[in-house]
C-alpha cells in the first residue's frame, strides 16, 4: 500500500509539475515563432544568441534551486536558505553588470539589448530561491503554479512589445519586468519560513558554486551552439539555425517534470538509485517520442514561419535528437547534485570542448553543425548516464550519512 500511494503521489506531481512547466514552454515557444517570424532571420538571431546568453548567466538559478530543495529535504532551516537567495542574488547582479559590454562585443550584439537580457538573471535568481523550497516540501501543486506564472510572466510582455513593433531590446526589458512581478508573488504564495528539526548543518554560496558547476556545464551544451552559429555562420543561416534549436528546446524541458519530482528522492539516500534509475528510464522514453514527433510535424515549419526558415526543415529531428539527449544528461546531472558527486560534471565539460573546438573548425553549415552538436550530446549523455546509474548503488556520501531531516520521512510520499 505504501508503494502503491508514493507512486500515486509521484505520478500526482509530475502531472501538476508538467502542466506548469508546459505551460511556460508553450509561451516560451510561442514567443520563438512569433520573434522569429517579426523580426526576420537576422534579427532573430541576434535575439536568441541574447537569451541563450541569458540562460548562462542564469545558471546559479537552476544550481540555486536545487540545492534549497536538497537542504530543505535534508532538514534545513528556510530563513537561512532565503538569506543564501538574497547573497546569490547579489553577486548574479554585480556579474550581469559588469559582463554587459563583453558580451554585447562578442556577439555582435547592442549593448542596450545585452543589459536587457543579463539583468533578468538576478531576478530568476530570487524566483529559483523560492521554487526551491516549494520543490524540497513536496509542494508540487504550487511550485506548478509559480513556473507556469514565470513562463507566461517573462513571455508575454515581450510578445506585447513585439506585436507592436519593438526590437529585441525593448522586448527583452519587458520580459526582465515581467519576470520580477512574478518573483514577488511567488515569495507570497511560499509563505512565511518554517523552521525545521532535527540537525542540519550551514550551508553557503560555495554549495551553490558547486551545483553551479554542473548546471553551467549542461546550459553550455545546450546553448553554445546557437550562440556559435553567429560566428561560423553567415546571419541567415545563424537565424534558421535558432529556429531549428526550438525543436531542440521542446526535446529537453518536455520531460522537465521528471527530474522536478524526483529529485527529492534522488536526494534521500534510501531512495537514491530507485529514483535514479526511474529518471533516466522515463527520460529515454520521452526523447524517443520527442524525436518521431519532430520528425512528424517537420513540413509545418514553412507554414508556420515562412518559407524563409524551409532549410532546416528536414534537419528538424536531428534538433530533437540532440535535445533529447541533453534531457538525459540533466537527469544523470541532476542525480550527481542531489548526493553532491559534483564531479560527473567533469565529463560533460570534457565535451563541451570537444564540442567547440570541432564547431570553429569543421562546421560550416546547418546540417554539419547540428550532427556535430547531437553526436557530442548523444556521447556525453551515455557516459554521465551510466556513471551516474554506478554511482547511485554506491556507499553514501559523507554528506549522506548525516542525512538531517526526520528520520521517519518517506520521500515517496510527498504531498502534490
Amino acid at each position: 500500500m505504501t508503494s502503491r500511494t508514493g507512486t500515486s503521489s509521484t505520478v500526482a506531481g509530475m502531472t501538476l509539475v508538467t502542466a506548469g512547466s508546459m505551460t511556460a514552454n508553450v509561451a516560451s515557444y510561442l514567443l520563438a515563432l512569433l520573434a522569429a517570424s517579426w523580426l526576420g532571420p537576422a534579427g532573430y538571431g541576434e535575439f536568441a544568441a541574447l537569451t541563450a546568453a541569458q540562460l548562462v548567466l542564469a545558471v546559479p538559478a537552476l544550481a540555486l534551486q536545487t540545492v534549497v530543495a536538497r537542504e530543505v529535504v535534508l532538514g534545513g532551516d528556510d530563513a537561512a536558505l532565503r538569506r543564501l537567495v538574497i547573497r546569490c542574488t547579489a553577486i548574479v547582479a554585480a556579474l550581469a553588470a559588469v559582463l554587459v559590454v563583453p558580451v554585447a562585443a562578442m556577439l555582435g550584439t547592442g549593448v542596450a539589448a545585452t543589459a536587457a537580457a543579463l539583468l533578468t538573471a538576478p531576478m530568476l535568481v530570487l524566483l529559483a530561491g523560492e521554487q526551491g523550497l516549494l520543490q524540497g516540501e513536496g509542494r508540487f501543486g504550487a511550485l506548478a503554479v509559480v513556473l507556469g506564472a514565470a513562463g507566461l510572466g517573462k513571455v508575454l510582455p515581450a510578445v506585447a512589445v513585439l506585436a507592436v513593433g519593438g526590437g529585441p531590446g525593448a522586448a527583452l526589458t519587458a520580459s526582465a519586468v515581467g519576470t520580477g512581478a512574478v518573483a514577488a508573488a511567488a515569495r507570497l504564495l511560499t509563505g512565511r519560513p518554517s523552521a525545521r528539526a532535527g540537525e542540519h548543518h550551514a550551508v553557503g554560496v560555495a554549495s551553490v558554486l558547486r551545483a553551479s558547476q554542473v548546471q553551467l556545464a549542461l546550459i553550455a551544451l545546450s546553448s553554445v551552439d546557437v550562440m556559435l552559429a553567429r560566428v561560423v555562420l553567415g546571419e541567415d543561416q545563424a537565424g534558421q539555425y535558432a529556429l531549428g534549436a526550438v525543436a531542440t528546446k521542446v526535446a529537453f524541458w518536455l520531460p522537465a517534470a521528471v527530474g522536478v519530482v524526483l529529485y527529492p528522492r534522488m536526494a534521500n539516500p534510501a531512495h537514491s538509485a530507485a529514483a535514479v534509475r526511474s529518471a533516466l528510464g522515463v527520460l529515454v522514453g520521452v526523447g524517443a517520442l520527442a524525436v518521431g514527433g519532430a520528425a512528424i510535424a517537420a513540413p509545418l515549419v514553412p507554414a508556420l514561419v515562412g518559407d524563409d526558415y524551409a532549410p532546416v526543415q528536414g534537419l528538424l529531428w536531428l534538433f530533437a535528437l540532440n535535445g533529447a539527449f541533453l534531457a538525459v544528461l540533466q537527469g544523470a546531472l541532476l542525480s550527481a547534485i542531489a548526493r553532491e558527486r559534483t564531479v560527473l560534471a567533469v565529463v560533460a565539460w570534457i565535451g563541451l570542448a570537444v564540442e567547440v573546438a570541432l564547431t570553429l573548425t569543421v562546421a560550416s553549415t546547418v546540417q554539419q553543425l547540428v550532427t556535430l552538436v547531437a553526436a557530442s550530446s548523444g556521447a556525453v549523455a551515455a557516459v554521465v548516464g551510466v556513471l551516474a546509474l554506478i554511482a547511485s548503488n554506491g556507499p553514501p556520501t559523507q554528506e549522506d550519512s548525516s542525512l538531517r531531516s526526520h528520520p521517519d520521512t518517506d520521500l515517496g510520499e510527498t504531498p502534490a
